[in-house]
């Protein structure tokens, strides 16, 4: 799920806009960001658990992003089609330092692919964790969202002027 760079610009604008003018739309809109974003991915996990083709990938690298590692997988659809690449959601924090695959590489891996869309791809023995760490956004997202609008609507007052 990538936003665009036009959505992101009118995004940001409105983010520094709400920043100066009423406050609590910026926590609107961080919640919301945050709610869509661990909804749109619990719904690819669940499709793509209950759908998905279960293959052997090989982790052929790893990319490393402020400390954080994902891995690049290669594996092969029913199709023989090679794909190489990241998985769809990884969810690499800093309990990735217990069980990251930096030293796994050209070990095989199951990886769960979409048949529609083989490149949306997720490490099978990460369901757990994935789960856990979308669960955890879902419930931030909604607290961002709901404290914004109880604020907004006058039940709460978080934000003191």
């Amino acid at each position: 799920m990538e936003f665009d760079k036009k959505s992101g610009i009118i995004i940001l604008i409105l983010f520094i806009f709400f920043g100066f003018y009423k406050p609590v739309v910026c926590f609107l809109i961080v919640g919301s960001l945050i709610l869509y974003h661990g909804i749109h991915y619990l719904e690819f996990l669940n499709s793509i658990t209950k759908n998905g083709i279960e293959s052997l990938g090989k982790i052929v690298s790893h990319e490393s992003d402020e400390g954080y590692k994902i891995p690049i997988i290669e594996f092969k659809t029913l199709e023989e089609k090679l794909i190489t690449g990241k998985p769809y959601y990884y969810a690499s924090t800093d309990a990735s330092f217990f069980r990251s695959y930096k030293n796994d590489i050209n070990k095989n891996i199951k990886i769960l692919y979409s048949s529609k869309n083989p490149e949306r791809f997720v490490v099978k023995a990460e369901k757990s964790f994935n789960y856990g760490t979308l669960i955890f956004s879902v419930i931030i997202g909604a607290a961002f969202t709901s404290m914004a609008i109880a604020q907004l609507l006058g039940y709460v007052n978080v934000i003191h002027k």
